[in-house]
């Protein structure tokens, strides 16, 4: 467990997380994401999206709530928590990043004066679990797995 937090802890950060996400989601920001998952193809975009150590951990387990026991990394450098149909397997539990769109054909990213609050908020949780910053999505489930093995 991270820096010595009890479970209860631990979950009341996961569950701030979430609240981060809720909060925005009410934000008023046009996107127009069709879903296509291009995004999620890093190696085709050269991007990867970056995870605190509170989203890495609420990704997993929403990883393993949909039946991966342990997200293999995908041969052509697709995102391991797509699903076969090539949707998101987490979709509600999905990444910041994933969520203020650093996809170009939903309209780019979020401006970052747009999340910076939401930004600072998910640092500090990411300091309270250990964490000083965010990784790249596969590292970042790499590590949470390794916390909840």
């Amino acid at each position: 467990m991270s820096r010595g937090l009890t479970s209860a802890a631990r979950a009341a950060l996961l569950a701030q997380v979430q609240d981060i996400y809720a909060r925005l989601a009410q934000r008023p920001i046009e996107r127009q994401c069709t879903s296509l998952s291009q995004c999620c193809r890093f190696r085709l975009t050269g991007r990867t999206p970056f995870l605190t150590r509170g989203e890495a951990l609420l990704a997993r387990q929403a990883s393993r709530s949909s039946g991966k026991k342990r997200p293999p990394p995908a041969p052509d450098g697709a995102c391991p928590l797509l699903a076969p149909d090539g949707r998101c397997s987490i979709y509600a539990s999905r990444p910041f990043a994933c969520r203020t769109h650093f996809c170009e054909a939903a309209g780019g990213p979020y401006s970052r004066k747009e999340v910076r609050d939401l930004i600072h908020e998910l640092e500090a949780i990411d300091h309270q679990l250990g964490g000083s910053g965010g990784m790249g999505l596969p590292a970042a489930l790499k590590w949470a797995t390794e916390q909840s093995s």
